[in-house]
């Protein structure tokens, strides 16, 4: 723009001085394409380090609650009479000894405050980039072993009673006469299935939080002495006359109360114990499938925005002065 005001001004010039000699100005007006330096934003994109969270089904312990009796001691309530003292009030005359104010005129010291002129170095704060190590937190797995509860059959002995059924000889006396038994019992060994409760060790994956060491670009303050001129209060001494309050001790008759100790009889409640069966809650251990949250690093795109160097094209009108002898195109 600064030079297309020039070339009109020039322009403007040559037309008045071809006219202060009657000649008419030889030459015509034409466009030029010239390059403009220009700023425009854009957007690129980047890749970002983020934590994505995802859901892992897990068996956790818990408490399932049940009822079972037990014996409670209560407290039930009974009377019992005791006697107990009682202390009655009466008045009796007495003198006391009572602080009366009164005013009294003496002369104090006191400081008057003035301002005195005086440097003063102060700190000035600098700031200087300096890199500095830091610590950043990742998640790094682990492997931890836990102890999970299962259930395992076995088998146990145990004698069982069973019976013969029928009729059973059992041999002859010296007369000729039989002896025989019906429906005899006899013992058995069987082996019964039983389902104890085992542990067995397994493995579950965790997340440990670890120390990384990193550096980092920060800022540190550091100060610089300068003087600075500033006004520091002073005090100067001078008298002044108040007047002060004083305390002085005269004796007031009062009247106080006196106490005489007496017995009576009162009734008072106590507690005796007693026990009684009630529902008492207890826990036992249950399984239960829980979702545990995880944090999992990805890599997002987002869009970052720079500035960018770019060339426009402007039309600028010049003066092109015709060549001598041929005239106006």
């Amino acid at each position: 723009m600064r030079s297309l005001s020039l070339l009109l001004l020039g322009a403007s010039c040559a037309l008045v001085i071809s006219f202060a000699y009657a000649h008419p100005p030889e030459g015509v007006w034409k466009k030029k394409l010239t390059w403009k330096e220009d700023w425009v934003q854009v957007w690129k994109t980047v890749k970002k380090e983020a934590w994505e969270t995802k859901w892992k089904k897990v068996s956790v312990p818990i408490w399932k609650e049940v009822k079972v009796p037990v014996w409670k001691e209560e407290k039930v309530p009974d009377w019992k009479i005791i006697k107990k003292p009682k202390l009655e009030e009466r008045e009796v005359p007495a003198w006391k000894e009572v602080k009366v104010a009164e005013w009294k005129k003496i002369t104090k010291p006191i400081w008057v405050p003035t301002k005195v002129a005086v440097w003063k170095e102060i700190q000035v704060p600098v700031w200087k980039e300096v890199q500095v190590p830091f610590w950043k937190e990742i998640q790094v797995p682990v492997w931890k072993e836990v102890q999970v509860a299962d259930w395992k059959q076995m088998f146990e002995p145990q004698w069982v009673k069973m019976g013969i059924p029928g009729e059973k000889f059992l041999g002859k006396d010296h007369e000729g006469w039989e002896y025989t038994s019906h429906d005899l019992w006899r013992k058995k060994l069987v082996w019964k299935p039983v389902w104890k409760k085992v542990w067995r060790t397994e493995k579950k994956q965790e997340w440990r939080t670890e120390k990384k060491e990193e550096w980092r670009t920060e800022k540190k303050q550091e100060w610089k002495t300068e003087k600075v001129q500033e006004w520091k209060q002073d005090k100067k001494l001078e008298w002044k006359d108040e007047w002060i309050q004083v305390w002085k001790t005269v004796k007031k008759q009062i009247w106080i109360k006196e106490k005489r100790e007496t017995w009576v009889e009162e009734k008072v409640q106590i507690w005796r114990t007693e026990k009684r069966q009630v529902w008492a809650t207890e826990k036992r251990q249950a399984w239960k499938d829980e979702w545990q949250s995880v944090n999992v690093p990805v890599h997002k795109e987002v869009k970052v925005q720079e500035w960018k160097k770019v060339w426009k094209p402007v039309w600028e009108k010049v003066w092109v002065p015709a060549p001598h002898g041929h005239g106006w195109d």
